[in-house]
């Protein structure tokens, strides 16, 4: 089916519309997050107003760090009519546990090199061993780290 331009949006206005390039709206076509939209005669892609929605929910989405196969499974529970809200809680829920991981983890990560450097030379730095920061006989005797 063949349809004109007036119908709906090419995919540069449609990437314009929602702050996105072209090749991120082809990208979500490939990978099944958006209908292929019909063409112009000439092969022109034409997607739907509703679409900029779509989109839209899409980069909601990812702004808070959910996977596109993620996303996708929201999109199919979305499409039948349902609200996804009670999958999305539980991604949300997940992702927040992931984050405080993660956030656990560089902070013990921030208190070792803090260590670390608490515990550098000032001035002068001494002969140290390959593979260590500090001389031996400071800090545990074979090196600091």
């Amino acid at each position: 089916m063949t349809v004109t331009s007036a119908s709906g949006l090419r995919v540069a206005e449609l990437a314009a519309e929602v702050g996105v390039s072209p090749d991120t709206v082809r990208y979500y076509e490939r990978a099944g997050l958006l209908a292929p939209p019909p063409r112009t005669a000439s092969g022109y892609r034409v997607y739907p107003p509703e679409t900029v929605d779509r989109l839209q929910f899409i980069q909601g989405c990812q702004r808070f760090g959910l996977r596109l196969k993620e996303i996708g499974e929201l999109l199919a529970v979305r499409d039948t009519g349902v609200c996804p809200c009670e999958p999305a809680e539980q991604l949300i829920r997940r992702h927040i546990a992931e984050l405080d991981a993660e956030v656990a983890r560089l902070s013990a990560l921030r208190s070792d090199m803090a260590r670390t450097l608490a515990s550098l030379p000032e001035g002068q730095c001494p002969a140290v061993p390959p593979g260590n920061w500090c001389p031996p006989g400071e800090e545990g005797g074979d090196g600091c780290v």
